[in-house]
């Protein structure tokens, strides 16, 4: 066996990312409706196709006016809404009662808002003065014609939708989601329909592990558990293999009937590394087959969650086109002291609390306390070279996917 390759959880993540980015194909893309846009990467810079705005637009209800008119009585020569179009110039001693979003016509070079005039029929009276371009919106202040608008390789957020709307895009090029595979290992698994044994579990693995797939920007493809035997393993690793990337939960630790990794190697993959000095997954391993990425998660639910949250999510997301993945790390304070052995990073089910900050940890059994994980709504993040924590003391902490 050749020797096992363990990394700090940063390295292992760093190598990670290092690996799908240099996997990651450029051009896969497809064009989808813009009411399913939302979440995908961007393939194709959007590019401003005229002046935003196209013309002047006042920034506020009020009165256009010529600023060397004012403070003065002016004549309301008429209104103008959004909407409409006024192309008389506006002379001298007038004033044009306008609307939020209405262009400016030309002659004005200010508005005044309508909190600070006195009106009497078509008279209005303005006593400060006006700043020229005050309360006006120049053509071509957001963005001029031809400039990027969003770049390619964006995630698409609810103002990038805004932005494709306005500029006329019913449809949008998207890069294509990579197609995961999931196979859950183990004798002891049944179907999640099952009535179990006691000595049996139902699959749950399978399930989390394609809700999390799925969030995280791939298209999850599950198959059927696989039993600890090299016959069961081999035909659905595979398969799982004809995917753009691998995932297994189960079968990676250093048990006779630990297999996955074995099974693996024997179709061909390279493992990059296959420990990871954290708990719980810390028998976790990252390799390739070819192009296509290929993780073995430990099978227990709690290491199963940790692990993808570190680092296959991140591999999924640079292989469905987001070159920069976060890990989303906050800082919380502990209600109560909190102590761990010293060697480990742990990743740890915890509570953070509506104010942000308080966080308390919650009582857990081990990796398979699925109950403990949903009451969590973060993993606390204990570093490997500190032992306690008082009171009011900080930690990181990860949100729970």
């Amino acid at each position: 066996m050749p020797p096992v390759k363990t990394l700090e959880w940063e390295e292992a993540r760093a190598l990670v990312l290092k690996v799908s980015r240099a996997l990651y194909r450029e051009g896969r893309s497809e064009l989808v409706p813009l009411s399913e846009a939302h979440g995908r990467i961007l393939a194709n810079s959007v590019i401003a196709d005229r002046d935003y705005p196209t013309l002047r637009r006042s920034l506020r209800d009020g009165f256009a006016v010529r600023a060397a008119d004012v403070p003065g009585t002016l004549t309301v020569r008429g209104e103008l809404r959004a909407g409409q179009e006024e192309t008389t110039p506006l002379m001298a001693g007038e004033a044009l009662e306008i609307m939020t979003g209405a262009p400016v016509p030309p002659g004005a070079d200010a508005v005044v808002m309508v909190e600070h005039v006195t009106r009497e029929g078509n008279q209005v009276r303005m006593e400060n003065r006006a700043e020229v371009g005050q309360f006006i919106n120049p053509q071509g202040a957001e963005a001029g014609a031809g400039r990027v608008l969003i770049p390619a390789g964006t995630r698409i957020d609810a103002s990038h939708i805004a932005t494709l709307a306005m500029t006329g895009h019913a449809k949008v090029f998207v890069v294509q989601r990579p197609s995961v595979c999931i196979l859950a290992t183990g004798d002891e698994i049944v179907d999640v329909e099952a009535q179990p044994e006691p000595h049996q579990i139902r699959n749950s693995n399978s399930f989390m592990l394609a809700a999390l797939v799925g969030a995280s920007g791939g298209v999850p493809h599950v198959l059927p558990v696989a039993l600890d035997t090299r016959e069961a393993l081999l035909p659905a690793l595979e398969l799982g293999l004809t995917h753009d990337m691998l995932i297994t939960s189960g079968g990676v630790s250093a048990g006779k009937y630990d297999l996955v990794k074995p099974c693996l190697r024997e179709l061909g993959a390279d493992f990059h590394f296959e420990r990871a000095r954290i708990q719980p997954g810390q028998p976790t391993a990252f390799g390739t087959f070819g192009n296509k990425v290929v993780f073995g998660l430990p099978g227990n639910p709690g290491s199963t969650l940790v692990t993808y949250q570190l680092f296959a999510r991140a591999a999924v997301e640079v292989l469905s086109g987001d070159r920069e993945p976060l890990l989303p790390l906050l800082s919380a304070r502990f209600e109560a002291p909190f102590r761990h052995r010293l060697g480990l990073t742990r990743f740890l089910p915890a509570y953070l609390g509506q104010d942000g900050m308080s966080l308390r940890h919650l009582p857990w059994q081990g990796s398979s306390d699925v109950p403990a994980l949903a009451k969590a709504n973060v993993f606390l993040v204990a570093d490997h070279d500190r032992e306690t924590w008082a009171i009011g003391d900080s930690i990181r902490v990860i949100a729970k996917p």
